[in-house]
Order: C-alpha cells, then sequence, then structure tokens
C-alpha cells in the first residue's frame, strides 16, 4: 500500500497526474515557441510535473534504477524551473532559464512516457522487447529533435521578450 492505496491503484494515480503535466507542457511548450505565455497551463504543468516525481519516489525502491536516476534529474531542472517562475517571475535572464528547464522536464517526462509505451503497449513492445531495438532509438531520437526544436524556439521567443 501507498498512501492508502494499492500498487495498481497508487500506479494508475501517478500515470493520471503525469498525463496532466504532459498534457499542459504540450499546450504551453508550443505556445511558448510562437512567442505566447500561458500562466495557467505553465502553473499546472509544474505542479503536475512535480507531483509526478515526488510520487514517482514513493514507488518501492529496492535499487537506484534508470527511474530513480531520471526522478533525480528532473527534481533538479524543476527545482530551476520553480525559482525562474517564482521567485524571479521570469524577470531579466529568468524568462530563457525557465524555457530551457521547462523543456527539458517535458522530455524527461515524454521520455518516460515512451519507455513506458514500447514496456506496455503491445504493438510496440513487439517491435522493440528489450528498449535497445532501432524503433525505441527512432522514437526517442524523433522525441528528442521535436524537443530541441521546441525549446530552441521557445528560447528564442523568451530572449525576444527581454529586449523589448
Amino acid at each position: 500500500m501507498i498512501l492508502g492505496l494499492t500498487i495498481p491503484q497508487f500506479t494508475t494515480l501517478h500515470v493520471l497526474i503525469s498525463f496532466v503535466g504532459i498534457i499542459a507542457g504540450l499546450i504551453a511548450l508550443p505556445a511558448s515557441a510562437r512567442g505566447r505565455l500561458l500562466p495557467r497551463t505553465n502553473i499546472i504543468f509544474l505542479w503536475f510535473t512535480l507531483l509526478t516525481s515526488l510520487t514517482g519516489f514513493l514507488f518501492p525502491i529496492l535499487a537506484f534504477t534508470p527511474a530513480l536516476g531520471t526522478g533525480i534529474v528532473s527534481m533538479l531542472v524543476l527545482a530551476v524551473a520553480f525559482w525562474a517562475w517564482y521567485a524571479r517571475k521570469l524577470a531579466d535572464r529568468a524568462a530563457p532559464i525557465y524555457v530551457v528547464t521547462a523543456t527539458m522536464a517535458l522530455w524527461l517526462n515524454l521520455f518516460v512516457l515512451v519507455v513506458q509505451s514500447f514496456l506496455k503497449v503491445p504493438a510496440l513492445n513487439a517491435l522493440a522487447p528489450n528498449g535497445t531495438e532501432p524503433p525505441f532509438a527512432a522514437a526517442q531520437g524523433a522525441l528528442l529533435i521535436v524537443m530541441i526544436g521546441l525549446g530552441y524556439l521557445a528560447f528564442k521567443a523568451s530572449r525576444r521578450r527581454l529586449m523589448v
């Protein structure tokens, strides 16, 4: 039991929290790339992404795993994003710092989504049962390219706002 829930129930809660954060991020990042800041959506993204990492640490941990490492990196990235958003209110250099860290946090969540999809969706698992096959690498590579592209556009847009 975790927080009074069975592990399957807690897993469902964790996944739902993750999806809310991912969806909010997938709305906020392209808007940022177009030079539009969506405050409510960014706040939802930040808090649900934080909750995703925090709930991930509540699962039984027997040894250090890639998932645990991803959670630790996510928490560090989110700490900087929260600082830029709340403490600095995106003033001065905090706007591009926020965009970079928010993009990294979203990418980490999407990276895990791809990993979990290849593990849990039978059709995808058949293509890459070990997570080392070309279809898995192609999916992760395409995701990385898209995130770098959107992150770059959002970074440029955040720097333009500083110069105005």
